[in-house]
C-alpha cells in the first residue's frame, strides 16, 4: 500500500502541468511583469529576492547596507554590494570614468535626487565644492569592509541596482526550475528560453519622446538568454528654456549635469546589471566613444539616439 501510494504521487507529480504565469506588481519605485513557465507559482520567491535587494542597495530605505554605509553606520557591504561594487568598478575602468556611483552629492545638488527641491542651476563653486568627495578613487573594498577616504562620500547604485536586481529575480526563477522567461522592471529586461508562442522574447524599444513607456515605440528586438537596460533624458530632465535642458544623467569628471547630447542609449548584454551601467556611461560618452565600447566587449551591442538638426537619428555596434 505504501509503495502504491508512492508511486501514485511520483505519477501525479510528473503530469503537473507547467504553463505560462504572469506576476505585475510595483517595486523600487517603479512597476515590474514578468512572464514565466513553471508548474507552480513562484511569486514568493521573486518577492522575497526583490526584497532581498532593497535591503541591500535602496538608497530610499534608511534600513538597507547602502544607506548605513552611506551614512558611516557601518562599513561592512553584504554579498549584493560587494557584486555591485566590483561590476561598478570593472565599467568604471571601461568608461574612462563616465560611470561612477558616487555621484549621488552631485545627482542631490541637481535636484534630481532624494532630497528634492525647487530646481536652480548650481553655482560652480557649489559643484566644484562636493566635487571634492566625488569619485570611485576615493573608495576601496577589502573583503567585506568598504573603505571611504572622506565620510562625505555617498554610494548611489541607482544606475545599475535595477539592472542586478533584475538579474537577481531571473536566478530566482531559474533555482526554482524555470528556464523560460522574462523579468522586467522598469524597462530593463532579462529573457530566458522561449515565449508562450515558443519564439525568442520580443521587446519593443520606447522612442525617445516624453510620452508614458510603450506609447511610442521605435525599435523592436529579439532577446534569448540576453538582457537589455535604456539610460535616457527624455522623461526626467530640467527644462529651464529651449536653450537650457538639464538632464538627470550627471557627469562624474566635472558635475555637469547632461546637455541631451545623446537622447537614449539602450544596452544588450549577458547581464542586466552590466546592460545598465553601460547604458548609463554612454549617455555621458560622446557617440563615438559608447560604440566604441561594443567593440571591446563580447556579447554587448549598443544603440544610441542622438539629437541632430533634422530631428533624433539612431547609431549602433556592432
Amino acid at each position: 500500500m505504501i509503495l502504491y501510494i508512492a508511486a501514485l504521487a511520483l505519477i501525479l507529480s510528473s503530469c503537473r502541468r507547467e504553463e505560462y504565469r504572469t506576476l505585475e506588481g510595483a517595486v523600487w519605485g517603479t512597476v515590474y511583469h514578468i512572464t514565466y513557465r513553471a508548474d507552480r507559482d513562484l511569486s514568493d520567491s521573486v518577492t522575497a529576492m526583490m526584497r532581498r535587494v532593497e535591503l541591500s542597495l535602496s538608497m530610499f530605505d534608511p534600513a538597507s547596507t547602502v544607506s548605513r554605509i552611506n551614512r558611516g553606520e557601518t562599513s561592512e557591504a553584504d554579498s549584493m554590494f560587494a557584486d555591485v561594487y566590483a561590476l561598478s568598478a570593472r565599467v568604471n575602468r571601461l568608461s574612462g570614468g563616465f560611470f561612477d556611483p558616487t555621484v549621488a552629492p552631485l545627482v542631490d545638488l541637481w535636484g534630481f535626487g532624494r532630497k528634492g527641491r525647487d530646481f536652480a542651476v548650481p553655482s560652480q563653486a557649489a559643484i566644484d565644492s562636493v566635487m571634492t568627495y566625488v569619485g570611485f578613487a576615493h573608495t576601496a573594498m577589502h573583503g567585506r569592509q568598504v573603505v571611504k577616504d572622506d565620510p562625505r562620500v555617498e554610494f548611489d547604485f541607482s544606475a545599475i541596482a535595477k539592472g542586478y536586481g533584475v538579474d537577481r529575480v531571473a536566478e530566482a526563477l531559474r533555482r526554482a526550475g524555470a528556464t523560460d522567461y522574462m523579468v522586467e522592471i522598469g524597462g530593463e529586461v532579462v529573457a530566458a528560453g522561449l515565449n508562450p508562442r515558443g519564439k525568442d522574447w520580443r521587446i519593443a524599444l520606447d522612442a525617445p519622446l516624453p510620452t508614458a513607456p510603450g506609447d511610442s515605440i521605435f525599435d523592436v528586438i529579439q532577446l534569448r538568454n540576453q538582457a537589455v537596460a535604456t539610460s535616457g533624458n527624455y522623461r526626467n530632465y530640467h527644462d529651464i528654456s529651449p536653450d537650457s535642458v538639464f538632464g538627470h544623467t550627471i557627469n562624474p569628471l566635472d558635475g555637469q549635469a547632461a546637455r541631451r547630447m545623446s537622447l537614449s542609449a539602450t544596452v544588450i548584454a549577458p547581464t542586466c546589471a552590466l546592460a545598465d551601467a553601460l547604458a548609463t556611461a554612454c549617455m555621458m560618452l560622446p557617440p563615438e566613444r559608447a560604440l566604441a565600447l561594443a567593440d571591446s566587449l563580447p556579447d554587448v551591442r549598443i544603440i544610441i539616439v542622438s539629437l541632430g538638426p533634422d530631428g533624433w537619428t539612431t547609431l549602433q555596434a556592432p
